[in-house]
């Protein structure tokens, strides 16, 4: 009976550990995704749009501005620097393409 309790809470503990390295692998692969996220982002110093295709099209976004005209962009895939920060409140996709 000893043994039997002392094999199974070994098995427990390994799974345990499995799940902990699986759940940490799948947390690395996520951290690329999460650090470019579709559409309107900001870092500390920085505003981006983020175009997310598989179809290598381009479309028209809306750049808010904070103060100054807001304004359009054709952007390609991947990510667009469209200005400072602390100048730009945002930007959509117009549901058009370019």
């Amino acid at each position: 009976m000893r043994v039997r309790h002392l094999l199974t809470s070994t098995f427990t503990s390994a799974a345990l550990a499995l799940g902990f390295i699986g759940a940490g692998a799948g947390a690395a692969t996520a951290t690329p995704a999460a650090a470019y996220p579709c559409g309107f982002y900001e870092t500390g110093s920085d505003a981006y749009y983020n175009h997310c295709t598989g179809d290598g099209s381009n479309v028209v976004v809306k750049v808010e501005v904070a103060w100054g005209p807001d304004y359009e962009r054709c952007v390609g895939p991947g990510r667009s620097w469209l200005g400072a920060a602390d100048k730009i409140q945002g930007a959509h996709y117009t549901g058009r393409t370019c």
